[in-house]
């Protein structure tokens, strides 16, 4: 995805001896995924889409959940309207008025917001997670999955903000828990015709990872090891296709849309009106994963931040925030490969109607609608190693 800075690529190191533990080497150039800004101020808070039965969620205020994960990170959004930071106790979260407090740098913290299916004795034989999250979880460089460097982002809402505008929403109700295997945040996706809903063949993350209400989404992570997060919550990661019906279809049977929200593009409406910003007089470098750690601000905001943000199926921030990772099986050879799609924060810089000539001349523009299909970063799935700060990923989980 274009973007203003240079080209960025993260070159990783090869797997270390554990099958899941993959560790990060040193950059080298290629090209870097734009994404999309913020909105100045976030529209009323609003439900967004309509939660009609087949697409609620339990709501942000209603019944706390169960518990779940590392941690006990809160499980449906009930819990998260009242569970702290991460770190603190439920009920008095840490500085819940300080935007920056849910930008976290600690490992355990980082792996606290997001949970691990359980593994049989003989999963355990072939795949050590505990040392992949030791080896690909941190803060404070590119060369592990972090929310950004946290001393150039700048946050400007707090996840108590956050929750209140999320009051009353409805995310995901009790039917499409047990409908998506148990999974919390996520909602069953179906085709329609004729006005009849087709059975759904997948679930998708209602938020950006780690798919938390109000927590911030990750980034610095390659496709190859969105993939493995995926796989160790028992999901895998969306495939074009399907993240695209998720974001332009109804169903109640509507006619798809252009974007999540409707049909004319509206720079308000998601996370991305924010520019770059210079960094100590320097403008953002994407010439490598150091050069963009050090001057490329993650101005992220935590998810579901834009309530009204949000597709008829119930899915947050599809357009803005950070730019997302997904897969597409190329027809000619049968392979899979990484498909990068979304915008970020910063997308105001880079932004066209989706209906718009391409300019003739000029700073390199494209439409971000629902169906847009870039061949941004596409490498085989095997060594799809391409990362940056702007760019984070959801996961699927197929219906069985």
């Amino acid at each position: 995805m274009p973007t203003p800075s240079r080209p960025l690529r993260l070159a990783l190191a090869a797997l270390a001896a554990a099958p899941l533990a993959c560790s990060r080497g040193d950059a080298d150039r290629g090209r870097d995924a734009g994404a999309a800004p913020p909105a100045a101020s976030p529209p009323a808070a609003s439900a967004g889409p309509a939660a009609s039965p087949r697409n609620a969620a339990a709501s942000v205020n209603g019944p706390a959940g169960a518990a779940s994960g590392p941690a006990g990170a809160a499980g449906d959004a009930g819990a998260a309207g009242d569970a702290g930071a991460p770190g603190g106790s439920a009920g008095a979260p840490s500085a819940p008025e300080d935007p920056m407090a849910t930008h976290h740098e600690a490992r355990e913290e980082l792996v606290r917001l997001f949970s691990l299916k359980d593994f049989t004795e003989r999963e355990r034989k072939f795949r050590n997670p505990e040392l992949f999250l030791e080896k690909n979880f941190g803060g404070g460089t590119p060369a592990r999955i972090n929310q950004g460097n946290r001393e150039l982002a700048r946050h400007t809402r707090s996840r108590a903000q956050c929750l209140e505008g999320l009051r009353g929403v409805v995310l995901q109700t009790e039917e499409q828990r047990a409908r998506c295997g148990g999974h919390e945040n996520m909602v069953p996706v179906f085709k329609t015709a004729r006005g009849k809903a087709k059975p759904a063949e997948f679930c998708i993350d209602i938020f950006e990872f780690p798919n938390k209400p109000c927590e911030l989404p990750m980034v610095w992570a390659s496709p190859t090891q969105a993939a493995t997060v995926c796989s160790l919550q028992g999901k895998r990661l969306c495939t074009e296709d399907e993240w695209s019906l998720a974001c332009r279809g109804d169903p109640e049977g509507g006619a798809p849309r252009t974007y999540a929200y409707g049909d004319a593009l509206d720079l308000t409406v998601c996370h991305t009106q924010t520019r770059h910003r210079e960094i100590d007089g320097k403008p953002c470098d994407g010439d490598t994963a150091r050069s963009a750690y050090e001057t490329c601000a993650t101005d992220t905001e935590p998810a579901g931040s834009y309530p009204a943000c949000r597709s008829r199926f119930g899915v947050f921030d599809q357009h803005g925030n950070v730019a997302e990772i997904m897969t597409r099986r190329d027809r000619d050879d049968g392979k899979l490969y990484s498909q990068l799609k979304g915008s970020a924060w910063f997308y105001v810089e880079v932004a066209r109607e989706h209906d718009a000539p391409r300019p003739k001349s000029g700073r390199e523009t494209y439409p971000d609608h629902c169906a847009f299909s870039p061949r941004w970063h596409v490498e085989p799935m095997e060594n799809a190693w391409h990362a940056n700060y702007h760019l984070g990923f959801r996961c699927c989980a197929t219906i069985r």
